[in-house]
C-alpha cells in the first residue's frame, strides 16, 4: 500500500462497502472490490495498532506531579484495578 494515511484508506474501505452493499456491482467486481477492502482493513488495523503503542498517557498524581504511564488497552483494564 503506498503510503496512504489511515483517514484516506478509511475513507476508501467505506467507499468500497458502500459500492458491495448497493448489489449492482457484477460478481468479478465485487471480488476485486472485496480483496482491496481487506487489504485496507489490515492496512488501517495495522496503523491503529501502531498507534495505540505510540500512546502514551499523562496522569496527575496525587501530589500534583505529572508522569507517565504506557496506553493500557481495554483487553488490559480487565486484568488490571483501577485506582
Amino acid at each position: 500500500m503506498t503510503r496512504l494515511s489511515f483517514e484516506k484508506a478509511l475513507e476508501q474501505l467505506e467507499q468500497i462497502v458502500h459500492e458491495m452493499e448497493s448489489g449492482q456491482l457484477p460478481l468479478e467486481t465485487a471480488l476485486k472490490k472485496f480483496e482491496e477492502g481487506i487489504r485496507l482493513s489490515r492496512y488501517c488495523s495495522q496503523k491503529l495498532e501502531e498507534t495505540e503503542k505510540k500512546i502514551n498517557l499523562l496522569i496527575e498524581n496525587r501530589d500534583g506531579s505529572i508522569s507517565e504511564k504506557p496506553f493500557v488497552g481495554n483487553d488490559d483494564l480487565a486484568d488490571k484495578e483501577v485506582e
